[in-house]
């Protein structure tokens, strides 16, 4: 089946507002920036975003986070990105942060079809007990906090109980791509992008370099086309547009 549309813009076009989205990247690393852009130019709002971050340097999701498209963040990382931590802390913007592990985990296990699964991490702290604030209302208090989660012990540890993610949509980026949707990721893009492409019920891949079945080793396929819907090929200019988060140089 050939899976590749036109343009990003026709591959997002039926994303409602409202919707949840799985979103591919690690810091800079692999994020789905002209699929994010398409969205920002049809207007979609009120979106529930799952990611590692929300973008950077007024990039990637931070494009829609800026416009005020984004209503909550799943995500385990605010960093440098003032524009996330001033809405956050104003009450404009609901978010929950969970561990880097267990955010991967959550994505990987609802793709798998997995509901739940127990997790050392987080246990004794208020991941587990519930009251981290998900919501502030403004003024410096705690609008909406976390609930308490299920805790069990299993030969003597304890364990909490975290819930598989599912989402609308999906958003990735992949180095190379095939007309069926088999995806191959480029070093620390292969974090989250195959687990994000997991969990979205209709997943859309933007490829730095579009290929033809079978000209992927399979033993190179880092995500099968399954679980990828919709496919579109960059132009070399957008898929050389890299930004660099923090340049070092060496003497």
């Amino acid at each position: 089946m050939d899976k590749v549309v036109a343009s990003a813009a026709e591959a997002v076009a039926d994303v409602p507002d409202g919707a949840s989205l799985a979103v591919g990247g690690f810091g800079l690393s692999g994020v789905p920036d002209v699929l994010i852009q398409a969205l920002y130019e049809r207007g979609v709002d009120g979106l529930s975003v799952v990611s590692n971050n929300c973008g950077a340097m007024e990039s990637g999701l931070a494009v829609l986070l800026a416009a005020g498209r984004i209503a909550r963040v799943t995500g385990s990382y605010i960093g440098a990105n003032k524009e996330f931590a001033r809405q956050y802390l104003a009450g404009e913007l609901e978010v929950e942060l969970i561990p880097q592990g267990t955010l991967a985990e959550r994505l990987r296990a609802g793709g798998a079809g997995i509901p739940a699964f127990y997790t050392p991490a987080g246990v004794g702290t208020q991941v587990a007990e519930g009251g981290l604030p998900w919501r502030y209302d403004g003024s410096g208090g705690v609008a909406l906090a976390s609930p308490a989660k299920e805790v069990r012990e299993f030969d003597g540890a304890q364990y909490v109980l975290e819930r598989g993610i599912r989402t609308d949509f999906a958003l990735v980026r992949a180095a190379k791509g095939d007309r069926h949707g088999n995806l191959v990721f480029n070093k620390s893009a292969r974090n989250f992008n195959p687990l994000a492409a997991m969990a979205g019920r209709v997943t859309v891949a933007e490829v730095e370099e579009l290929v033809e079945p079978g000209a992927l080793d399979p033993d190179a396929v880092h995500l099968p086309g399954v679980f990828v819907q919709r496919v579109v090929a960059l132009t070399p200019e957008q898929a050389a547009d890299k930004k660099i988060e923090r340049r070092t140089v060496s003497g």
